[in-house]
C-alpha cells in the first residue's frame, strides 16, 4: 500500500493522474482510524519540516503554523491537491518540489524534523533516502516514520507478500509490500531509534504490518 508519493515507479501518465486522485479521494478512512498515532508522533513538530512523498497533504493538519514546510513530492498531478488542502489550512509557509527522497538537493544540517508515512515502501533506494535523510537533519535533529512493513521472516504472509510483489508494485506505484523497513533503520546510522509495531487499519493483510517510531540523528 502506497500513499501519495512516488520517485518510483515510472508509469504513464494516465497512472500518475489516476493515481493522485486515488490518494485525494480514498485515503480519509484511514486517515480517520490512524489519527491518534499521528497525533502523537507529530505533537511536538517545529521549525524546519521536511516531509517525504507527502501526497494530496494527508500530514499537513498537524503542522503547527508557525513551521516551515518542505514536501517532497515527484508526482507532479499531487500538487493541486496539496496546494489545496494548504490553502484550507490557512498555511502559508509551504515549500513544493518534485525532487526524489533520495536526491533533495537540500542543505546539509538544516531539518529540524523529516516526515514519512507510507513512503519507505515505495522509494527506490532504501538506503540511499535514509542516508540523505541523516545529511539534512539538524545534530538531534528526528526522523518521524509510519510505514507498513515485511512480515516476519518464514511467516505464510511473509511469503505471501513476496510472491505478490512485482504485481503490487505496479498497481501500488512501485510499492514493495515485503521491504524490511526495520532492518533498514538499524542499519542507517542514526544515533537512537524507537519503534514499535502494530496493526495497520487496513483491510488487506500484505500491508497490515506496520511500526511507528522515532529515528534520532
Amino acid at each position: 500500500m502506497a500513499n501519495s508519493k512516488r520517485d518510483v515507479y515510472a508509469g504513464p501518465q494516465w497512472y500518475k493522474r489516476f493515481f493522485a486522485w486515488a490518494m485525494a479521494t480514498a485515503a480519509e478512512d484511514y486517515e480517520d482510524a490512524i489519527a491518534t498515532r499521528k497525533q502523537t508522533l507529530f505533537q511536538h513538530l517545529q521549525g524546519n519540516i521536511l516531509e517525504i512523498g507527502p501526497g494530496a497533504g494527508v500530514n499537513l493538519r498537524y503542522l503547527p503554523t508557525n513551521s516551515h514546510w518542505i514536501g517532497l513530492e515527484p508526482n507532479h498531478y499531487m500538487h493541486p491537491y496539496l496546494h489545496q488542502e494548504a490553502e484550507k489550512l490557512g498555511l502559508e509557509d509551504i515549500d513544493l518540489r518534485t525532487d526524489s527522497a533520495g536526491a533533495s538537493g537540500i542543505a546539509d544540517n538544516s531539518i529540524d524534523t523529516v516526515l514519512s508515512t507510507l513512503v519507505l515502501c515505495s522509494v527506490p533506494e532504501l538506503a540511499a533516502t535514509l542516508k540523505e535523510i541523516l545529511r539534512v537533519l539538524k545534530p538531534g535533529g528526528q526522523f518521524l516514520f509510519i510505514e507498513h512493513v515485511a512480515a516476519p521472516s518464514g511467516t505464510l504472509l511473509h511469503q505471501v507478500q513476496s510472491g505478490i510483489r512485482p504485481l503490487w508494485q505496479f498497481i501500488g506505484d512501485g510499492c514493495c509490500p515485503d521491504r524490511n523497513i526495520s532492518q533498514a533503520l538499524d542499519e542507517a546510522g542514526f544515533s537512537d531509534i524507537s519503534h514499535e509495531t502494530f496493526d495497520g487499519p487496513v483491510p488487506i493483510a500484505i500491508v497490515k504490518p506496520h511500526i511507528i517510531g522515532i529515528a534520532t540523528r
